[in-house]
């Protein structure tokens, strides 16, 4: 299809097409003369992507840009591209302080590759001196290890800091114990557990693609798009459980 035609079969502006190209969010078409490309449906189907990840994700253009290498890097195996592309993405709950700034994606050494491709060492990721001398984010770090290791989840555990989504979980449980509403790991345990199992349909559904490059990419718009649809169902499933218990 034509650049016209991608644009109007994907109900995106082709300015915006063009917008996406120059950014380098879009792969370029493949050339057939001088001044006009080709594209496909792999094209079709990032530039939906793109706009669902900046216009309903509200992410910024360089993170998409950044989120996006690591999809498209073939060198990397499923299981470092995948977590190197939702490492880029935006954690609500933010980055912990002191949190090492390179730690932007999991290490080819955590998942068995070559060691002088590793990321930051786990001496690099321990605590900084802020978190050492905070109780409340030291009980948190102490609570969050001991739930995964009581879920049994050892590569959460062993890579521990240098995750943005583990970074992001002890300063919001550090947040809580600060304002006098601490948690244990008890209290954690049917959550994870949930999780656990949200996470196994997740890469089932994942797996029926028929790629790599789909199946993280997939990955991705379900990390950026999806989780308010989790947020809300809990929230309608709290309203039912309270009507159920206590009546309208």
């Amino acid at each position: 299809m034509r650049l016209a035609d991608l644009g109007e079969r994907s109900g995106v502006p082709l300015a915006t097409v063009k917008y996406y190209l120059r950014e380098g969010l879009l792969p370029p078409g493949r050339r057939i003369n001088a001044t006009q490309a080709e594209y496909d449906e792999s094209h079709l189907r990032r530039l939906r992507l793109v706009r669902a990840m900046i216009q309903v994700g509200r992410i910024p253009v360089a993170t998409v840009r950044e989120v996006l290498a690591h999809v498209d890097d073939d060198s990397l195996g499923l299981t470092v591209r995948l977590g190197a592309a939702l490492w880029a993405l935006p954690h609500p709950a933010g980055e912990a302080p002191g949190a090492p700034a390179e730690a932007a994606g999991p290490s080819r050494e955590a998942a068995g590759g070559p060691a002088e491709a590793a990321g930051p060492s786990r001496e690099a990721a321990s605590p900084s001196r802020e978190a050492a001398v905070d109780p409340h984010r030291a009980a948190a770090d102490l609570l969050v290890d001991e739930l995964l290791a009581r879920l049994g989840w050892s590569a959460a555990r062993e890579l521990g800091a240098l995750s943005p989504a583990h970074r992001a979980l002890v300063t919001t449980l550090a947040t809580l114990h600060r304002l006098g509403y601490p948690l244990d790991a008890d209290d954690l345990l049917p959550y994870a557990r949930t999780m656990e199992q949200a996470a196994a349909h997740d890469l089932d559904r994942m797996e029926q693609l028929p790629t790599p490059r789909e199946q993280t990419e997939y990955a991705v718009a379900s990390a950026a798009l999806f989780e308010p649809v989790l947020l809300n169902l809990r929230r309608l499933a709290q309203c039912e459980e309270s009507n159920r218990r206590y009546g309208l």
